[in-house]
């Protein structure tokens, strides 16, 4: 834009200051090196990190009947993750999901992109106004089976996604499935 106006004659360069002699000889200026005395005045800065940024995501390490290992704490029952915490999720089947058990997905800062639900041993279908609700805020939802939904979490993860994920643990055995295995 500055290019067009300069062409067209409609800016002017913005005029130099000007400066009396008097200023100019009070004005600092940096054509000398520093000795051994001027470092005593110039210290030199220091900083103490108090607290790392967890460069680790969420990652779900295994899925059983009784809930999840996520980054290798064990989880008891259905859990939404989010960026940097898990938190117990207040449903038992895909029809107790409501658009205000997603409330949480949407009041987080940075915003979630995406949430992967989990609805147990087969994918189901959510009820059409909480699919909307999630739209309306500009997330997108993923629906899959559980284990689908654990494997698809960790690959949005590992891609850098601002990704949430709403999971209902399968009802089948009781051995924990490691997601590692299963992708060997």
């Amino acid at each position: 834009m500055v290019v067009a106006f300069v062409l067209r004659g409609l800016c002017r360069a913005p005029a130099a200051p000007r400066w009396s002699p008097a200023e100019l000889l009070r004005a600092p200026r940096r054509g000398h090196r520093l000795t051994p005395a001027d470092d005593e005045l110039y210290q030199r800065t220091r900083i103490s990190l108090l607290q790392r940024e967890s460069p680790q995501s969420m990652y779900i390490d295994s899925y059983s009947s009784r809930g999840f290992m996520v980054n290798g704490n064990r989880v008891l029952g259905p859990c939404a993750l989010l960026p940097h915490s898990v938190v117990q999720w207040n449903v038992g089947t895909h029809l107790d999901i409501t658009e205000e058990s997603f409330s949480l997905f949407w009041l987080l800062e940075p915003r979630i992109e995406i949430v992967v639900v989990g609805t147990g041993d087969r994918t189901q279908r959510l009820q059409p106004q909480v699919l909307q609700a999630l739209r309306r805020r500009g997330i997108a939802a993923e629906v899959q089976d559980t284990p689908n939904a654990c494997a698809t979490f960790n690959f949005l993860c590992h891609e850098g996604r601002v990704t949430g994920a709403a999971l209902i643990p399968p009802s089948g055995g009781t051995v924990l499935t490691s997601l590692a295995q299963a992708a060997e």
